[in-house]
Parts: C-alpha cells; structure tokens; sequence
C-alpha cells in the first residue's frame, strides 16, 4: 500500500498487531488501524472482552481481512494457537488505548486476555498508548506501572494528552492524537527487517467475505488429507498432504449452502464435523470404497448420482504394499518392498459417472451428470496437466507447483492454475486456501447452473416436439 501521494507507506510490508483495551476511546482504534493500514501495514487486531463492549469485532475484522483475536483459548481454523501466530510474526505490537488495569496486569506478567499473553510471548517492540480519567493516570500505582513497563521491558510509552475526558472533567489522560502513535510505531521498527514476509507464517486472512448461496441445494462431495498405506501395524507409506486444501473447500461449499460430504484420510487441520458429513478412511481402498457408495450408492443396484459435484483435493497414494505384515518387523540390514498400483479413483468415478465403465453403469452415464475437479501436485512444471484433465475426463483440473514457496503442502496459501475441459487455463494469484477454494467453486457453480439451464431446454424442446 502507498500514501497519498502514491510513495510507499512507511510500514509497508510491516505486520503490526493492534491491542484494544477496555476504555470508551476504543473507538478511535478504528481510525487507529485505517492509519496504519494507510502507512503500508498489514494489521490483525487483539480484542479484550471489555474492549468488544466498546467496539465489535466485525469492525476491526471488514477493515484488517483478518480474524480478531479475543480468546487465549482460541485456536485458529489451521490448529495454531491465535495469540502465539501474531506474537511470532507481529513487527510491532501497539496498545491502544491501554488502560489503567491493562497497565497492571502487563506490568505485572498476568496474561488474562489475549492482548497481554500477545506481547508477553513477542520479542517485537512494543508500543503502549494508555487512555484514562486523569486522577488514574496521576495515581502512583499506574506511574509506578508505566515506569515498569518504560525502563524494565523497554516498551515505548505514547503519553496521553490532556483535554475533556470521559469523567465529564478536562485533564490529562485523553488518547494521544492518532499519528503521533502512528509514529511511535514507525520510530519502534525503524532499521528492523520485516520479521515474517512468509503470508503462510502470519495470521491467516479473515473468512472470504460471504457469498450468496449458490450452491445451495447441491450436494458437494470433497475428499482431503494423504492416505497411509500399511507396510505393518506401526509402519505406513504416506505423502505430506495436510489437508488444508481439501478443508478449505468444504468450508467454502457450506458457506454457500451446499450440503457437504467431506471423506478426510490423514489430515492436520480441524475438520467440520458439526456442518458437514465427515466420513475418515486411512487407505486409498478405504478412500475408494467410501466415496463409491457416497456418490452412487451401494452395488449391486444401479448407480444413481447422490451428488453433483466431486472435488478429488486428497492426496491419494500411487502405490501400496502388497502383503502388509501382520506383526512390526524387526529392525534389519535392509527392508525390500513390493508394491502394487493403487486405482484410479477418479477416473473411475468419472467412467462410472460418464457411462464408460463400471458395474452397472448404464450406457448414458448418472443422470443428472455430475461436476468432476481433480488436483495435480507437480513439482517444476505443469506440463503433464492437461493430459491428466483428458484421461480422467473430468471438467476441471486444479494444478499447482509445490516445489513453489507458499504453495506447497502445509501452507496456509496456494498458487493454483485451473483448467477446463474446453481447453481453457485460469492461473490465479497467490492466495489463501480459502480464497483458492473460492474461486474453484465459482467454477462449480457456474458448471452446475450451465448443466441445468441445458437440460431445462432439452426438457422444453421435447415438449415442444
């Protein structure tokens, strides 16, 4: 971001964590994140629970696109501890307004709320700008914690400044003026490399905003997570797919309304239980069984489409031992092998699907024909894309690099390249998984909507012969 004048802003690239406290200038920390989001900053805000009686979240949340913070308990959607994540990534912490009994408790190490525990766990500096009736600034025990604060831990002090006070009386303790804390953060990491510049290292960006339900109706079946493959009871063949991707997707698809089936084999991050169907498997067997009597249910009947659309985001093993041991092996010179291929599980489903193949399968394929995504992981190139979008005749392909940095397994962000069946290619900007997952399903929906549309003209066009 850039000032006015279209020069870069003095904190750009800058991660800085604003602190609000429970006093009735809370309400100027809106203006204080504007500010500091003018000057280039990327800003996630920490609330206290006597700030957010003061000032919502939502407010702080629509100006930062971040999730804020109220919780010490609070994990975030990927598992990390929200308050650790800003403290660790955070160029500067900066409390405003701190009040008098914030002033105590930071002096005193006691981490009650998140804006506490925050700066206690940082090693960024920390700037303090306090709010309050003027008889409490004056009291010894706040000029005793402010100097604590000051001279043991090195924060910055922005003292108030004096004018009408909430009391209904004129002195000292009013909010300093906004830029002159502006400042004070400026000045606090002037000379300091930007701490974090890894996006997937910082707090994740907020829920994308809401959509309107347009997948409402629709069953959407998404797979997630790396399958492990048994060499023993203790051993496994496994891949380094945390999930993320495929989770993202369901909490997408039940955003905007779909009915959700999620099958998760080994993932990392929480998964939606209480909204969606969750169904765990372990291997890709486990994986192909469940997600055959999920989309069409079980044979020897017929297949019938149960879904309309499937979005294949799990990692699924290639191969799998082919005699897994009974008991753990013993620990020996060497350990040879035999795999065999694991099925194509989406192009299995896609035959099934599109009437190629499959027991039962009619000629016609399931009517009314499904919205088929997969994913291709590649490293170095996505050459081999296009090709793998053909032989599984699906709709759309979902490719990426993960050799890419922020784009890899494990990351909270992904650099995708859509492709399509009618030769089309996407390639979307870096961004969170839940963006990605976003625009995957604008595809999706709008394949769902083009599907209908097409089969109620047919519908009329018969009538009509």
């Amino acid at each position: 971001m850039s000032d006015g004048d279209g020069a870069p802003g003095r904190l750009s690239g800058r991660l800085v964590a604003l602190g609000v406290t429970g006093s009735i200038a809370a309400y100027k920390a809106v203006e204080l994140l504007r500010l500091l989001t003018a000057e280039g900053a990327d800003v996630v805000v920490l609330l206290s629970a006597s700030a957010s009686r003061f000032v919502g979240a939502l407010s702080f949340a629509a100006l930062s696109r971040h999730p804020v913070e109220t919780d010490v308990l609070e994990l975030q959607a990927d598992g990390r501890i929200g308050h650790i994540v800003v403290a660790d990534s955070a160029d500067a912490i900066v409390v405003a307004p701190a009040t008098a009994h914030w002033l105590g408790a930071m002096a005193n190490g006691l981490a009650a709320d998140v804006v506490t525990a925050a700066c206690l766990a940082t090693s960024s500096p920390v700037v303090v700008a306090p709010a309050m009736d003027g008889d409490m600034w004056t009291h010894p025990a706040t000029q005793a914690n402010v100097a604590r604060l000051r001279d043991a831990f090195a924060y910055a002090i922005v003292e108030p400044d004096t004018g009408s006070l909430a009391s209904g009386q004129s002195g000292v303790g009013r909010l300093a003026e906004l830029p002159r804390i502006v400042d004070a953060v400026v000045a606090a990491v002037a000379g300091r490399p930007i701490r974090q510049p890894d996006a997937g290292a910082r707090p994740p960006l907020a829920i994308a905003p809401v959509r309107e339900e347009d997948l409402g109706g629709r069953h959407v079946v998404v797979t997630a997570g790396g399958t492990r493959e048994p060499i023993d009871p203790v051993r496994f063949i496994g891949n380094r797919s945390s999930g993320r991707m495929g989770v993202a997707l369901a909490e997408a698809a039940l955003g905007r309304g779909a009915s959700v089936t999620l099958i998760a084999a080994d993932v990392s991050v929480a998964l939606p239980v209480d909204r969606a169907r969750v169904v765990r498997v372990e291997t890709a067997d486990e994986l192909r069984s469940a997600l055959l009597e999920t989309l069409f249910g079980s044979p020897p009947a017929p297949p019938v489409a149960r879904f309309d659309a499937l979005v294949m985001a799990a990692a699924v093993a290639d191969f799998t031992p082919r005699a897994p041991a009974a008991g753990k092996l013993s620990r020996g010179e060497g350990l040879s092998l035999e795999l065999r291929p694991t099925p194509d599980i989406l192009a299995e489903v896609s035959r099934i699907a599109r009437g190629a193949g499959g027991p039962g399968s009619p000629g016609d394929g399931v009517i009314p024909r499904p919205v088929l995504v997969g994913f291709a992981a590649e490293t170095g190139s996505l050459d081999r894309a296009p090709d793998k979008l053909r032989r599984k005749g699906l709709d759309l392909l979902v490719a990426n690099d993960v050799t890419e940095a922020g784009s890899g397994f494990g990351s909270d962000t992904n650099r995708v390249v859509i492709l399509d069946a009618e030769g089309g290619r996407e390639a979307l900007p870096l961004l969170s998984k839940r963006a990605a997952a976003d625009r995957i399903l604008d595809r999706v929906a709008a394949a769902l909507d083009a599907r209908d549309a097409a089969g109620q003209t047919a519908a009329m066009q018969e009538r009509n012969a």
